[in-house]
């Protein structure tokens, strides 16, 4: 699904509490933003949005590791990872990691945002896009809200109590991009990139 100019959207299955992944048309660097589950008709989807260009994928969480192993083996594409769960995955040639921070050739911006999982991170894709994906950070609790919601699966609250303050002081004061979560697609309305004051206070269940 493209949801504007250079954005597609690749939703999991209903029902499924997966990771949404992104695709950022960048000129001749573009990027996954995580990888969903692998099928044909995924990969020729890929190959249609590609257009022969090698793609860097990015991985927001430990949750679509093994997809993004099974993608680079089938088209040999690198991964960026926070360092934090670069260990799970073992032996992978074009496997990249970094720390604090990092910044793609295309110019998108990574932050290690911890807590929904140990090497979770966030990226940034300034303007002219101006967006943020957060990953498992930020998540859908309405139709037009997001908001850091303690799960089962969170890591350690605490630290993504943190992480959300990091996150704001990072961001250029005056850049208020849109918010594209990397859960709950169907639980959105019509607009699947959420306006930055849709974020909602904290919200631990």
């Amino acid at each position: 699904m493209q949801v504007r100019e250079l954005i597609w959207a690749f939703p999991p299955k209903r029902g499924a509490d997966d990771l949404t992944s992104w695709w950022l048309d960048l000129g001749t660097g573009p990027v996954l933003i995580d990888c969903p589950e692998i099928t044909t008709e995924f990969l020729a989807q890929l190959k249609v949005l590609s257009k022969g260009r090698k793609a860097s994928i990015l991985l927001t969480s430990k949750y679509s590791h093994e997809n993004a192993r099974k993608l680079h083996e089938a088209l040999g594409w690198p991964l960026l990872v926070q360092e934090q769960e670069a260990y799970l995955l073992p032996g992978l040639k074009g496997l990249k990691s970094f720390g604090e921070e990092y910044r793609t050739n295309s110019g998108l911006e990574l932050l290690w945002t911890p807590g929904p999982t140990p090497g979770s991170c966030v990226v940034y894709a300034p303007a002219p896009l101006n967006v943020l994906f957060c990953g498992r950070l930020l998540i859908p609790v309405s139709t037009s809200k997001l908001a850091p919601l303690g799960k089962s699966k969170t890591f350690h609250w605490t630290t993504q109590e943190r992480s959300l303050s990091k996150l704001r002081e990072w961001l250029p004061s005056d850049a208020l991009p849109l918010l594209a979560s990397g859960l709950g697609f169907y639980s959105l309305g019509k607009d699947k990139l959420l306006q930055w004051d849709a974020w909602e206070p904290l919200a631990k269940s």
